[in-house]
């Protein structure tokens, strides 16, 4: 299925997003989610429901680009994109998805 240079361009702009926004959710950074639903914060669960609707979202945009024959895995690390195409959100992932624990700053 073809797909419209505009088109193109809008699903990566939406994969990007999705991204920023699993990896500010990891990092425990503020995300729409946070607006949202505002009385989560005071629940320890929340961060954890925050972290799962966050990759819920990046799977589905990621889903939509490969049906759209889309190439999306230029964006992520190879490590990121194993974790991707596996669909799990395992500790793992939540552990090393930076692929070191160390980083100082992870996302902007």
């Amino acid at each position: 299925m073809g797909i419209e240079n505009g088109s193109a361009e809008y699903f990566m702009t939406k994969l990007a997003e999705a991204k920023n926004h699993f990896e500010r959710a990891l990092d425990c950074k503020h995300t729409e989610f946070d607006d949202l639903y505002p009385y989560m914060i005071e629940h320890p669960q929340f961060f954890w429901y925050k972290r799962y609707v966050a990759w819920s979202e990046l799977l589905t945009i990621v889903k939509l680009c490969t049906e759209l024959s889309m190439e999306w895995e230029q964006q992520f690390s190879a490590q990121q994109v194993e974790y991707i195409k596996k669909r799990v959100m395992s500790s793992k992932v939540l552990d090393f998805w930076f692929e070191t624990n160390d980083s100082k700053e992870h996302v902007s």
